[in-house]
């Protein structure tokens, strides 16, 4: 398994960056909020979708971290210099904390969610899930875990593709202010 840090350190093409966090505690949300302001990159990162590139990675997009405390996903959206929502980005996660640099991380368990304006819903990597589960990567209950995991958001979070941006965006502001 995985551990990925909120610092986005394994994105190699990413040449310098700015980075805030803060952890929340109110009724609207508990856990910790980060963003990522790309500076400069190497090399821009393109995806493709629907016949038509999104640049998720170049000087001056913004990725919105947000990891709600008790739960086993993080969400990332991706921003453009207009601070509007180019694509979500979710991971399944088994656990959360932070390390010895005072960086949160998530312990990744493989299958992610790719959420696109529209409401479109891509489930992604299902085959490293399964491949980690018949390697003993994981245990049968952390397969379940980011099945289960995904299910609950794409019935609940995610059905509402409009009142997830409100969410998205009301976090934006949360660490913008």
């Amino acid at each position: 398994m995985k551990r990925s840090r909120l610092s986005y350190d394994e994105w190699k093409c990413i040449v310098s960056k700015k980075l805030k966090g803060k952890h929340i505690n109110s009724d609207f949300f508990r856990g910790y909020i980060g963003l990522v302001e790309i500076e400069d990159v190497s090399e821009k990162q393109i995806w493709r979708f629907n016949e038509q590139d999104i640049i998720v990675c170049d000087k001056g997009r913004k990725w919105l971290s947000i990891l709600p405390k008790n739960d086993f996903y993080c969400i990332t959206a991706m921003m453009n210099e207009k601070n509007e929502i180019l694509l979500w980005y979710i991971d399944m996660i088994a656990g959360q904390g932070i390390d010895e640099e005072d960086v949160p991380y998530f312990d990744d368990l493989y299958l992610d969610l790719v959420v696109y304006p529209d409401g479109t819903i891509k489930v992604d990597d299902v085959d490293e899930l399964e491949q980690a589960l018949v390697k003993k990567d994981i245990t049968q209950e952390q397969f379940e875990l980011a099945i289960c995991t995904s299910e609950k958001l794409k019935s609940g979070l995610l059905r509402d593709i409009g009142k997830f941006r409100e969410y998205t965006l009301k976090c934006f502001e949360r660490i913008s202010s």
